[in-house]
């Protein structure tokens, strides 16, 4: 499987809490909600067209935790995010299964590393990795993201968990299918050099960064 990596960004790197301030106050955050007034009809059709490539979701606990209320009860006809998110195999990172699982929830079982190497190897298609922090800096570390891709936002938070904020070595990455939002988000796609970029109507020229 191809592993991507979906998020959204601050100016200065930070995925911390993007939609309300209750989110995630963990290490005394205090500026969640970044993303709202930002949000516009491109988001929306954004991060549709994300999930609608996905054939499998990879989780961490706490991120899991805050989308299942919400989209476990999302059943609106054509909602291209709740259903990806209700009906897709989803593969949790947590030492236990939660009491009531979401529908089609797989506790992934042994080490972190060796089991999503597995996964990889052993499915087809696309794994889909959205928010889950800790998650991402442990499979960046060891070099098990096949593409990034990000919406960031015209806005700067003084704090907050940062997408590289742990990587101890020089990366470079070519950029494709790169658009702008009607609010000033730009969206790219990152795929570490040596890797081949997506291609599709949509995509431009590869551009190293």
């Amino acid at each position: 499987m191809k592993l991507t990596v979906n998020t959204f960004l601050t100016l200065n790197g930070v995925m911390q809490a993007p939609g309300s301030r209750e989110e995630d106050p963990s290490g005394g955050f205090t500026g969640g909600g970044w993303l709202t007034p930002l949000a516009d009809p491109d988001l929306e059709q954004i991060v549709s067209e994300w999930y609608g490539m996905a054939d499998a979701l990879l989780l961490g606990r706490n991120t899991y935790d805050m989308m299942q209320p919400y989209w476990e009860a999302a059943n609106q006809p054509g909602d291209v995010i709740a259903t990806a998110l209700n009906s897709l195999p989803k593969y949790l990172v947590s030492a236990t299964m939660p009491p009531v699982p979401w529908h089609n929830t797989l506790l992934l079982e042994g080490e972190l590393i060796s089991s999503v190497e597995r996964l990889k190897s052993r499915r087809s298609g696309e794994l889909q990795v959205h928010g889950s922090y800790q998650l991402v800096q442990a499979l960046a570390a060891a070099g098990l993201v096949d593409a990034y891709r990000l919406l960031i936002f015209p806005v700067v938070v003084a704090q907050g968990k940062r997408l590289f904020e742990d990587i101890r070595e020089t990366a470079s990455y070519s950029v494709s299918q790169p658009q702008t939002t009607r609010s000033g988000a730009v969206c790219v796609t990152l795929h570490p050099a040596g890797l081949p970029a997506e291609t599709g109507s949509g995509s431009g020229p590869g551009i190293s960064v």
